[in-house]
């Protein structure tokens, strides 16, 4: 995808159901990885000892030999249907349960364990995406994908004393195409099945057998789930924007911004600009979106009325050009950037502290 296309590009065709004619949207490498499916990760045979499997110290062939190698691909199928990195490593860590708690012949009988960690991690994040409603009921405002800022360090255990290295590429979301905000906000728009389907399929090539045994729909339910996301996509606003944004539009908006220049910020934004702010309740922000150039420059030129002194800067945001505002110390914002001709259509602005732990992790080292 040129950085000039917006997300629409990522559904080629909106009727198109022959995944050789839909373009991956990970590295070959990645893909290969998710779906090699006649390659044992584990040994099928069992030690015979009911505790082993659960010992950190086990060497016995039950034991995961390239848990990483795993525990990556399933994170970031996880952040692509929920949009939360929370989310994900409490669904990968559930998979992981589950499989320990399969008795040594339940395992001996898995042909692939990384498949089977796939089905099973997709169902959990089905479920979580069918209750999404019932909780974000309690949630107060807007809620937003959580950002993943360029090289995110992050670990199920956040690293406690594990002495193990935060920027293992093992722990990294792959930032691509397929986890722009901007998708990711379309993506909640998608039925939960749509959504599975969709990220299966189009971003991970999974066939519509094989999600069939995930959603319990037949595979050509499946390829009319994918086909009716497509549309979706296809006919949101969002995708007749540029998900990647000129590093020159950031640069402009940064040094309006640090001016508190309110009519140099409406001229980068286009009349019909919509800011979207996720506050979580727990910090001030706007409890739903503000629109038009003026009312959104405002937005931002206030900031520094209710936080004194912020450092703005460009930052890569979800694998595309945002911005990141902190107090010298801790992040307290990141900003996903989208835009059309030359001005800028939507700003997602997080500000919930419990969104931006992997912006904070890795400023802290």
């Amino acid at each position: 995808m040129s950085s000039r296309q917006g997300v629409g590009a990522l559904a080629i065709n909106p009727d198109e159901t022959d995944a050789r004619c839909v373009r991956p949207m990970l590295p070959t490498s990645h893909i290969e990885m998710l779906r090699r499916h006649t390659r044992q990760r584990w040994s099928a045979a069992p030690c015979g000892s009911p505790s082993c499997s659960m010992s950190d110290n086990c060497d016995c062939p039950m034991t995961p030999t390239e848990p990483d190698e795993d525990r990556r691909v399933l994170i970031n199928v996880a952040y692509r249907m929920l949009g939360s990195l929370a989310d994900a490593e409490d669904a990968v860590q559930d998979a992981y349960v589950r499989w320990y708690r399969l008795t040594p012949d339940q395992r001996a009988s898995v042909e692939s364990v990384t498949a089977w960690l796939v089905q099973v991690t997709s169902r959990i994040c089905l479920d979580v995406l069918r209750s999404a409603p019932r909780r974000r009921e309690h949630y107060l405002g807007e809620w937003l994908p959580e950002p993943v800022p360029a090289r995110p360090r992050w670990r199920s255990d956040h690293g406690a004393g594990t002495g193990a290295d935060p920027a293992d590429p093992a722990d990294r979301v792959t930032l691509d195409e397929s986890v722009s905000t901007a998708l990711l906000v379309v993506l909640e728009t998608l039925t939960p099945a749509e959504r599975v389907a969709f990220v299966l399929h189009d971003v991970f090539r999974h066939t519509f057998v094989e999600i069939a045994a995930i959603v319990g729909r037949s595979p050509a339910a499946c390829r009319q789930l994918a086909t009716a996301a497509r549309r979706r996509i296809a006919g949101s606003a969002v995708a007749r924007t540029e998900t990647s944004v000129d590093a020159a539009i950031v640069a402009a908006l940064k040094e309006a911004w640090d001016k508190a220049d309110l009519d140099g910020l409406a001229a980068l934004l286009d009349p019909d600009v919509v800011a979207v702010t996720d506050g979580g309740g727990l910090v001030s922000a706007p409890i739903e979106a503000i629109h038009g150039a003026v009312d959104v420059a405002r937005l931002l030129v206030d900031v520094p009325r209710r936080q004194p002194g912020p450092i703005v800067r460009p930052a890569t945001v979800n694998g595309t050009s945002g911005i990141e505002a902190s107090d010298g110390h801790r992040t307290l914002a990141v900003i996903s950037i989208a835009a059309a001709n030359g001005r800028i259509t939507h700003l997602w602005i997080v500000r919930n502290p419990t969104k931006l732990a992997a912006w904070n992790a890795t400023r802290a080292r």
